[in-house]
């Protein structure tokens, strides 16, 4: 099997890369370990960028998420029993975020895909990247127990922190960059209409809690936990109070309660590889990058490397300059540090350590206070949030 591009991975950076690709005239074959069901129901992220939307409007994925995604025009942040919005388009010439789920971005492009792109094959786990120093790389991979190979002019691996991509490049050439921090998010699902109608961010001397949604009727919740936490650890009830005591304000509101039907827990941590690219082979999202989820960038950050991607190739076809393709990893990585240095900003404001002094509890209130009376400051946090430039 021969293809321009071997894209390893079908969640969203794979397949939005597929539709770049397809509607610049440039063959690929997608290739992904699980079966259909599975990336069409893989929990993720929920929150897309400015810059996102607007990618997948251009690449005609957008009709349905701007049917039924959630446009938010800001956040809150909540602290000292206090209540602060940050106005994202009146900080930022009227960007915005949308809260659509990574398992409906995903739904749409595969569709997509199957009616207008290349081959798009499931249950086809990819065992190998060899050859990434030549100009014919090759990607080994097995489908229905058979071993095949599918023979490329480029690979870009979008197969996650576990898949084959990295391991490829050479470990005399990697550069590991990570923190792993004490604590992680209990994550819930609720049927109950949201109680607020955008994401709200409370510090709270107990920890961390965020109020998000998945739609009009299903809340998402985060608890701050310690790292290693179980979510069978924690009752509906231990949990519900648990949140009403971090969303407290002097106001009156109220957390409206319901069913939960989903507990789960999310690590936090921060990981960059570098370079993201060796010879032939281009890494993109989690194969090169996690950022802990305080900021909202993951899905986002995948995006970015699959567009600056699309649209070097395409300036390599037109121009037949490789210069963009040569400056992927520096280009990439200039928006992933930002990324993770804004998401590590994020998660240090709003989390409470466990060695954490008052001085500690005094200075995060400080900042917080900073953002919450000076526009510059404001302004910083929602340029970041609603997304830093593409490519």
């Amino acid at each position: 099997m021969r293809t321009t591009v071997g894209i390893i991975g079908a969640g969203p950076a794979g397949l939005l890369l597929a539709r770049l690709l397809h509607r610049a005239g440039i063959d690929s074959v997608v290739l992904e370990a699980h079966d259909r069901a599975y990336v069409e129901h893989r929990q993720r992220a929920g929150i897309l960028e400015q810059g996102t939307v607007d990618v997948l409007r251009a690449a005609g994925a957008g009709e349905r998420m701007d049917r039924e995604g959630l446009r938010h025009d800001g956040i809150e942040l909540r602290f000292d029993r206090t209540r602060h919005r940050v106005d994202f388009p009146g900080l930022t010439g009227g960007r915005s975020v949308m809260v659509y789920a990574q398992t409906e971005v995903c739904k749409d492009l595969i569709a997509l895909q199957l009616k207008e792109g290349g081959p798009l094959l499931f249950e086809a786990e990819a065992l190998a990247v060899e050859g990434a120093e030549s100009d014919s790389p090759r990607v080994r991979f097995r489908r229905e127990g058979r071993e095949e190979v599918l023979e490329c002019q480029y690979v870009v691996g979008c197969d996650g922190f576990w898949g084959v991509s990295r391991k490829a490049v050479p470990e005399s050439l990697s550069r590991v960059h990570e923190r792993t921090y004490p604590y992680a998010w209990l994550g819930i699902l609720a049927d109950v209409a949201p109680s607020h109608d955008e994401l709200v961010y409370a510090r709270h001397d107990r920890g961390f809690a965020l109020l998000s949604m998945r739609s009009p009727s299903v809340s998402r919740l985060y608890l701050q936990v310690p790292a290693g936490t179980e979510a069978g650890e924690w009752t509906d009830e231990e949990i519900w109070s648990e949140l009403d005591r971090r969303f407290e304000t002097d106001d009156g509101w109220r957390l409206e309660r319901g069913p939960i039907t989903q507990k789960s827990v999310t690590p936090m941590r921060s990981f960059v590889h570098e370079p993201m690219r060796h010879g032939r082979l281009f890494l993109a999202g989690d194969a090169a990058h996690i950022v802990p989820p305080t900021g909202a960038k993951g899905l986002n950050l995948a995006v970015g490397d699959v567009v600056t991607f699309a649209r070097a190739l395409v300036h390599e076809r037109e121009t037949g300059s490789p210069d963009l393709l040569d400056a992927y990893s520096a280009t990439c990585l200039r928006r992933v540090w930002q990324a993770e240095r804004f998401s590590y900003d994020m998660t240090t404001l709003l989390h409470t350590a466990p060695d954490a002094t008052p001085f500690d509890a005094r200075l995060q209130l400080a900042r917080l206070e900073r953002i919450a009376s000076s526009r510059a400051a404001e302004t910083d946090l929602a340029e970041a949030y609603t997304g830093f430039p593409l490519g």
